[in-house]
C-alpha cells in the first residue's frame, strides 16, 4: 500500500458519513419516494396530493375535488374537508400544517385518530411534494379564517398567518414541479383525468372535477358516480357484449374494514380483475384478490354440482372461471398493510377471509336466484376448460413438428451470431421482399430478421387453442422462445429488442396492430420490460449536392428543405417520397431504418393499462358501432395516409 493510499484509508471517518437534514434526502434520492423522475413520477405528486384528500372523503368530510393546470403549467388541488390542522404539534412545537409539508413520516394516520381509514403508508405523499417543487403554497380554510403558507423546495419562504376570512372548510395546495428533478415539467391531462376517474368510481358520491386553463388545451371534466364500482365495471365492459345485463354487487364487513365487489362476464376471452385497497390500486393483487378467485371457483363447482351440471366429481379451474370477465374489488381498511411505498400488493390476511367469505356466500345465493345467468357462466368456464385442454394439445404438437424442445427455429428466421439476449435484436417484417431487403442489409452480428406474410389473425376474437395452431403467429412463438399466457417465461427471451417493421399505410398499420394486440394479450412482460419497438422509417429523401437528409414528417421536411437552401431560397432542394420498405434496396434500409447509429425506433409503453385494454377492445373487439364512432372521432388527427 503506498503513501496515497494509506492516507485515503487514514482520513475516511466519522465526517466522511453523510447525514441529510429534513428533506435533502428526498432531493437526493427522489426515485426512492415517487418511484422515477420521468413523467410518471411528475404526475405521481399530484395522485399524493389528491389521496389526502380522497382519505378526507373516506373519513365523511369531503364530497367535492379539484384539480387543476393552471395556465402557468402549476397544479392546485383542492377539496371541501376540513382542512389540514393549523394548531401546533405538541412533539415539535411547531403549527401542524408546516409539519406535514416539512416533515417527513408526519400525518393524521398513524394510529392517532385523524383517519381511521387512509391510502397513505407512509405519511411523506405532501413533504416529498414539497420537497420536489420549485414552489408550493398551501391555504386551509378553517374556523373562517384562512390560513397560508410558502415554500420553495422544501424550504419555508413564508411562516404561516391569516390572510383572510372564509365561510368554508378545505384545503387548497398549489406547486410547480421543480425542472430540476424530474425530466419533463408538462401535466398531461388524460393521465390526470384517467386516474381521477378512477377515484370518483372508487368512492361513490364523490365529484372530482378536472380542469385544463393552458392556452389551447382549455378542458373539463365532472365525474361523479353515485352507483360506484357498479359503474366502474359498466365502464370498462363498454366495448364489449356483456353476458348477463346484470352487474352482479356484493359488499360486506368484519372488525378489520369493509370490502365491495362488483362483476359481470362478457363474450371475449381475457380476464380483467382490477383490485383497490384504499383506494390505491394493488396492480400486484394480494390478499383480498385471492380471496375473491378462491371464492368465485368455489361458488361455480358448488353450483355445477348442486345443479347437476358437473358430474363425476368434475371440475372447472380457476382460470377457466375468470375467462371473460371484468371485475373490480375494493377493500377500506384501518391497517393497511403494503409492500412498499409502491403500494402494488396488499398482504392483510384478514381482507382474504372477508372477501373470501363475501364472494361465495353472495354469488351462491345469486346463482339461486338467477339460474339462467348462472347456467349462462358455468356454460363459459366450461367451454373455456375444453379451448384449454385443445390449446394444451396443440402447444405439444408444436413443441413435437417444430422440434423446439431441440432448439430447432422457424424456416422464416434469419438468425443473428450473438447469444446475449440483451445485445440481440431481431426485426419482425412485413412481406418478403422487405425482408429481403432487410437480411442482406442487416448487421448479422446482432440482428435477426423475421418474414412476416398476409394477414395473422386477430387474437382479440380467438381462443388460445386458436392461437397456438395459427401458421402465422407459430413462428413468432418460436423465435422468441419465451412462450405465451401461463408459459411466458421472459428469462427465456433470445432478444430483447423486438422491432415491428411495417409499411407506414393502412396495411402496414394494420399489421403492427394486430402483433402489438398478441403481445398484449399473450406476451405482456415483453411490454412492460420496454422490448418492444416500432421502425419509424423517413418519408421523404431530400438533396442538394451531395448533401442528403431524410425527413419523417411534412413538418420535417418542410423545415429541412428550408435549412438545406439556408441564404439562397432559390436553391434547388430534390425531394422524393420513400416507398414501401419492399422497395429500398438493402443499402437504403440499412440507412434509414436499421443502423442504430442513424434509425429512429419507437418503443412500445404499457402506459395505463387499463386504457390499454379499452384501446385493444375497442379496436380489435367484437363490437363494430364503438369503432365505427372511435374512427369518426379521430379520423381528423390522420396524416400521411396512403391508400
Amino acid at each position: 500500500m503506498d503513501k496515497d493510499e494509506r492516507t485515503q484509508l487514514e482520513a475516511y471517518d466519522a465526517s466522511e458519513i453523510q447525514v441529510l437534514e429534513g428533506l435533502e434526502a428526498v432531493r437526493k434520492r427522489p426515485g426512492m419516494y415517487i418511484g422515477t423522475t420521468s413523467a410518471d413520477g411528475l404526475h405521481h405528486l399530484v395522485y399524493e396530493i389528491v389521496d389526502n384528500s380522497i382519505d378526507e372523503a373516506l373519513a365523511g368530510f369531503c364530497t367535492r375535488i379539484t384539480v387543476q393546470i393552471n395556465a402557468d403549467g402549476t397544479v392546485t388541488v383542492k377539496d371541501n374537508g376540513r382542512g389540514i390542522p393549523v394548531d401546533i404539534q405538541p412533539q415539535t412545537g411547531r403549527p401542524a400544517l408546516e409539519v406535514v409539508f416539512t416533515v417527513l413520516h408526519a400525518g393524521g394516520k398513524f394510529g392517532g385518530g385523524g383517519y381511521k381509514v387512509a391510502g397513505g403508508l407512509h405519511g411523506v405523499g405532501a413533504s416529498v411534494v414539497n420537497a420536489l417543487s420549485e414552489w408550493l403554497v398551501a391555504e386551509v380554510h378553517k374556523d373562517g379564517k384562512i390560513y397560508q403558507m410558502k415554500f420553495s423546495r422544501g424550504d419555508i419562504t413564508q411562516e404561516m398567518k391569516v390572510v383572510g376570512t372564509t365561510d368554508r372548510t378545505g384545503t387548497t395546495v398549489t406547486f410547480k414541479p421543480d425542472a430540476e428533478m424530474f425530466d419533463t415539467v408538462d401535466f398531461d391531462y388524460d393521465t390526470l383525468h384517467t386516474r381521477m376517474r378512477e377515484q370518483a368510481f372508487l368512492n361513490a358520491g364523490l365529484q372530482i372535477r378536472t380542469v385544463d386553463l393552458r392556452p389551447d388545451r382549455e378542458q373539463e371534466d365532472v365525474m361523479c358516480y353515485e352507483g360506484g364500482i357498479r359503474e366502474f365495471v359498466t365502464y370498462l365492459n363498454r366495448n364489449k357484449t356483456a353476458l348477463h345485463s346484470q352487474v352482479i354487487y356484493m359488499n360486506g364487513s368484519n372488525d378489520d374494514g369493509e370490502a365491495e365487489i362488483a362483476l359481470q362476464y362478457n363474450s371475449g376471452y381475457n380476464e380483467r380483475i382490477l383490485s383497490f385497497a384504499n383506494n390505491i390500486r394493488t396492480s400486484e393483487g394480494g390478499m383480498h384478490e385471492t380471496g375473491f378467485k378462491t371464492a368465485l371457483t368455489r361458488a361455480l363447482n358448488a353450483y355445477g354440482t348442486r345443479m347437476g351440471i358437473l358430474k363425476n366429481e368434475e371440475k372447472v379451474s380457476g382460470e377457466d372461471c375468470r375467462e371473460g370477465i371484468t371485475a373490480v374489488v375494493s377493500v377500506k381498511l384501518s391497517d393497511a398493510q403494503f409492500e412498499g411505498q409502491t403500494k402494488t400488493k396488499l398482504g392483510n390476511a384478514s381482507m382474504r377471509t372477508l372477501v373470501d367469505s363475501i364472494v361465495y356466500d353472495k354469488l351462491s345465493v345469486f346463482f339461486e336466484e338467477n339460474p339462467a345467468t348462472g347456467k349462462q357462466i358455468l356454460d363459459k368456464a366450461l367451454t373455456a376448460s375444453r379451448a384449454r385442454e385443445a390449446a394444451r394439445k396443440a402447444r405439444e404438437s408444436i413443441r413435437n413438428k417444430s422440434g423446439l424442445e431441440s432448439g430447432g427455429m422457424p424456416e422464416k428466421l434469419k438468425d443473428c451470431n450473438e447469444k446475449d439476449p440483451a445485445l440481440c435484436e431481431i426485426y419482425i417484417v412485413e412481406g418478403d421482399s422487405a425482408a429481403g431487403s432487410a437480411n442482406q442489409g442487416r448487421d448479422s452480428r446482432f440482428q435477426a430478421v423475421l418474414s412476416m406474410w398476409g394477414k395473422m389473425l386477430n387474437v382479440e376474437k380467438a381462443r388460445m387453442d386458436k392461437v397456438y395452431k395459427n401458421e402465422k403467429l407459430q413462428p413468432v412463438i418460436a423465435a422468441l422462445g419465451a412462450g405465451i399466457g401461463d408459459d411466458f417465461n421472459v428469462e427465456k427471451l433470445r432478444y430483447h429488442k423486438i422491432i415491428i417493421m411495417a409499411d407506414a399505410d393502412v396495411d402496414g398499420s394494420h399489421i403492427r396492430t394486430l402483433l402489438l394486440t398478441f403481445f398484449f394479450r399473450y406476451m405482456r412482460p415483453l411490454i412492460e420490460n420496454g422490448y418492444v419497438y416500432s421502425a419509424v422509417p423517413p418519408l421523404y429523401k431530400l438533396t442538394r449536392g451531395k448533401q442528403q437528409r431524410v425527413a419523417y414528417s411534412d413538418a420535417e421536411r418542410d423545415r429541412i428543405s428550408a435549412e438545406m437552401r439556408g441564404d439562397n431560397p432559390n436553391a434547388k432542394v430534390d425531394i422524393s417520397r420513400y416507398k414501401g420498405l419492399g422497395e429500398m434496396d438493402k443499402e437504403e434500409l440499412w440507412e434509414t431504418t436499421m443502423d442504430p447509429e442513424k434509425r429512429t425506433l419507437r418503443r412500445i409503453t404499457l402506459g395505463d393499462a387499463i386504457e390499454a385494454d379499452q384501446i385493444f377492445s375497442l379496436l380489435m373487439g367484437e363490437e363494430v358501432e364503438p369503432r365505427r364512432q372511435w374512427i369518426e372521432s379521430n379520423a381528423k388527427y390522420v396524416v400521411n395516409l396512403d391508400i
